[in-house]
């Protein structure tokens, strides 16, 4: 698949499928294809699916490496303008679902559905200190430094201490939405969190699904932040979303005129 030239950047993406476009959006830690492994081969039968890397993230290039979940929303859409994408659902996982909430308070109308994983719209930035680059040095959690290296090379340039700094701000700050922008998100959205998720508890979704109009949650049982992945319970998330998915667009289709 292409790197895409937009935004000052050449974001990397994949894409499988076919119908409607469908946005995967990955979580601060991930890349596109490997945060939605598990959801590939139930979508691509009825949607076009597509897996972008955010800007500093797995094989997308910039030459800045800042970045930030607003930031990441304005990509988005300027993704989408590239390839002519004028309405899609969107699919996002942890700061993901971040992104996606942007998205919708940005542009609504060139938001078709809103699916948030992990993510109820609200910081939750306990433990981000043990992703610091000092705490993982001083700890020896040289596994993960050196997948960090792997993940995101070809992105920060070998410079993963700047990207975990870049991912430890945007943490403890966004989302970062007010009340009266997520009551402005008008589009269908859908919360689903793991039963033992401690960044999206569930006195969290039911306040922002309260905020948010045409929203509901769902608990996925025994799971944790990653109910969509395997060996957690990506059959249920997938059923689930594309569930959700089809309800929305019958809805749209019976309100054409005839």
């Amino acid at each position: 698949m292409p790197h895409l030239a937009c935004n000052n950047m050449e974001m990397f993406y994949e894409q499988i499928g076919v119908g409607d476009p469908v946005i995967f959006l990955h979580s601060g830690f991930s890349r596109g294809i490997l945060a939605f492994a598990s959801q590939m081969l139930d979508f691509q039968s009825k949607y076009t699916c597509f897996f972008p890397d955010f800007r500093g993230h797995g094989r997308t290039r910039s030459n800045s490496l800042e970045w930030s979940t607003p930031q990441h929303s304005k990509d988005i859409f300027a993704f989408m303008d590239q390839l002519q994408i004028p309405k899609a659902h969107i699919i996002g996982y942890g700061m993901g679902g971040g992104v996606a909430l942007h998205c919708a308070v940005a542009q609504p109308h060139r938001i078709a559905s809103l699916t948030s994983i992990g993510q109820s719209g609200f910081v939750a930035s306990m433990g981000s200190e043990e992703f610091e680059p000092e705490w993982l040095l001083q700890n020896g959690r040289y596994d993960f430094i050196n997948l960090m290296k792997e993940r995101h090379l070809e992105a920060h340039r070998g410079n993963w201490q700047e990207f975990l700094r870049q991912k430890v701000y945007d943490w403890r700050k966004f989302p970062q939405l007010s009340n009266e922008e997520l009551r402005s998100i008008n589009c269908p959205t859908l919360f689903l969190a793991g039963q033992y998720d401690p960044f999206a508890p569930e006195e969290d979704l039911k306040r922002v699904t309260d905020l948010i109009p045409n929203s509901s949650y769902v608990i996925v049982p025994n799971c944790s932040h990653r109910p969509h992945m395997i060996r957690e319970n990506p059959v249920f998330v997938n059923d689930t979303i594309l569930q959700f998915i089809d309800e929305e667009r019958l809805q749209v289709s019976s309100n054409r005129p005839k």
